[in-house]
């Protein structure tokens, strides 16, 4: 089982950040973290990366609902997006998988909810 699932978009990086947000908010999906790989890796280790950026995803109704059913649940959020330049206007989007993630957790409604979330990311990545 795969981990995360991914398309290639052709634009450019800034309109596939947009284009991200976009979609997951018709997924009631809002953006809580952002992190650009590029400038950290730059300002840390003065290394030259390409634009990756990870955009942390959450869904509050979905997060609600997993840390009622695991106090714990908040270590595996929020669902990671990943967009990263490949080559110029080649923008791969990759969205974790949670199914995969709630592998470890031996949690019967905490599994349906991770392929409720799963469905939603999916949607989101497909859109594109």
């Amino acid at each position: 089982m795969s981990y995360h699932f991914s398309k290639i978009v052709d634009c450019d990086f800034s309109t596939a950040i947009a284009k991200v947000t976009e979609e997951l908010k018709k997924q009631s999906f809002g953006i809580v973290t952002e992190i650009d790989m590029s400038e950290t890796l730059k300002n840390k280790l003065n290394v030259d990366f390409r634009k990756y950026k990870i955009l942390g995803a959450c869904n509050p109704n979905f997060a609600y609902r997993a840390l009622q059913l695991e106090d714990k649940i908040g270590t595996m959020l929020p669902c990671n997006i990943v967009v990263q330049e490949i080559e110029r206007d080649k923008i791969e989007v990759s969205a974790v998988d949670p199914t995969a993630s709630m592998m470890a957790i031996k949690n019967d409604e905490l599994a349906q909810m991770a392929m409720e979330v799963r469905s939603s990311l999916k949607t989101v990545i497909d859109n594109l």
